[in-house]
């Protein structure tokens, strides 16, 4: 496939640039600056929830513009110095704002990606790509995940955020080696091109995306499967890190390590969606979620802990792969692809921010175990949501 290549480096380089941060910020703040997990907590929350109003707003810019490339380079770059400000002053004000950027951040790349892929393959080849693009994404975070590993227990938890700089430089480069002509801009935001040789059809308006059955299961199905899953690797890393000092950022890896091992089968097995159908997948993913919580709650052992992490991998990477390949169903010939992209980001943003803050408290007032029984009551309300108001978003043939 043209510009393959391009992309599996692009995904791969990306999610090391991202994975420098992540649960590492949490187990930092609390085991390095003495953090407390209502703080943590609340700090993330109130930083999602500001960074998140951008989502839906730059996804309207992402279908907008012709200059996706940049988007990436700049966003990698802005990254590296949040990561940076919270390893060289790791204050409430400073850990805030970087967390905002951060937050910002994360409605840009992964859309940003899925754009440029559906402008270079089209929408025939989106769910093989798609998968392809999530496994290598995958195969990064473990990369990371085993250098940060080494990193934090050689050095100390803050040299892991040293690591970003570096791999943003190498992302710039991966994403220069795919040539901005080769996008079909068009495509890119989900317009239907018949005969490009006739005048693209113009958007449909932005109300579709209130007013879309589909697209809105789809929005509340998300916030609910985030707000269940948000913080559970950082509060499964956290209680190993209390009964484990010194060996945060190893255990913290581990866990990774094994989510990130089982995610690439699931991404590849997202790529048969055009055979298998989208909502069995879907199904799976959603199903995973609540087995880990209840697993969390009752383990104590790291092992148990770290096991439960395939399931993590499962409900990951089959719905990372098959979120974009659904929005391109829903949304195909409106040129509002990444608008909708940004609108659920915006709502898995929210379910997410929320569920920092609210974990947290839990945790402080009654235990982890609580947080956990309480996250899995959540997760099975998004299952029961996708299997009774779900429909298969699968194209018929023609």
């Amino acid at each position: 496939m043209p510009h393959g290549a391009s992309l599996d480096w692009l995904n791969f380089l990306l999610a090391d640039v991202r994975g420098g941060l992540g649960p590492y910020v949490s187990v930092f703040l609390l085991t390095e600056v003495g953090w407390d997990q209502a703080t943590i907590g609340a700090v993330l929350t109130v930083s999602g929830l500001i960074g998140i109003t951008m989502h839906t707003p730059m996804g309207l810019i992402i279908d907008a513009t012709r200059w996706k490339r940049a988007l990436l380079i700049g966003g990698v770059w802005a990254l590296s110095g949040c990561a940076l400000a919270i390893a060289w002053k790791p204050t409430v004000p400073v850990v805030l704002a970087a967390d905002v950027i951060m937050a910002v951040l994360g409605g840009v790349f992964a859309p940003t990606v899925a754009a440029i892929t559906l402008g270079l393959v089209g929408p025939g080849r989106l769910a093989a790509r798609l998968g392809r693009n999530v496994a290598f994404d995958r195969i990064g975070n473990l990369a990371i995940a085993a250098i940060a590993a080494a990193v934090g227990t050689a050095f100390s938890q803050r040299a892991v955020f040293y690591l970003v700089p570096f791999f943003a430089a190498l992302t710039t480069l991966a994403v220069l080696s795919i040539p901005a002509g080769a996008i079909d801009h068009e495509r890119a935001r989900g317009l239907d091109i018949q005969d490009p040789t006739l005048p693209a059809e113009p958007p449909a308006s932005w109300r579709v995306l209130l007013t879309h059955r589909t697209l809105l299961v789809l929005a509340a199905a998300t916030a609910l499967f985030h707000f269940a899953n948000a913080p559970m690797l950082a509060l499964a890393s956290q209680k190993l890190a209390l009964s484990h000092p010194g060996h945060e950022a190893a255990l913290t890896s581990t866990a990774i390590i094994v989510a990130q091992l089982a995610t690439v089968p699931m991404a590849l097995l997202a790529g048969w969606a055009n055979v298998l159908g989208r909502k069995p997948l879907l199904v799976a993913a959603f199903l995973a979620l609540p087995a880990r919580a209840l697993l969390f709650a009752y383990a104590d052992e790291p092992a148990w802990i770290i096991a439960g992490q395939i399931l993590d991998g499962v409900g990951g990477g089959l719905f990372d792969a098959l979120l974009p390949l659904i929005l391109a169903d829903i949304m195909r010939g409106t040129g509002r692809y990444n608008a909708s992209r940004g609108l659920i980001s915006t709502v898995q943003g929210i379910g997410g921010s929320l569920s920092h803050a609210a974990a947290g408290f839990v945790v402080v007032g009654a235990g982890y175990a609580s947080a956990f029984l309480g996250l899995a009551v959540i997760a099975l309300s998004a299952l029961l949501l996708v299997v009774l108001a779900m429909p298969e978003t699968k194209p018929r043939p023609e």
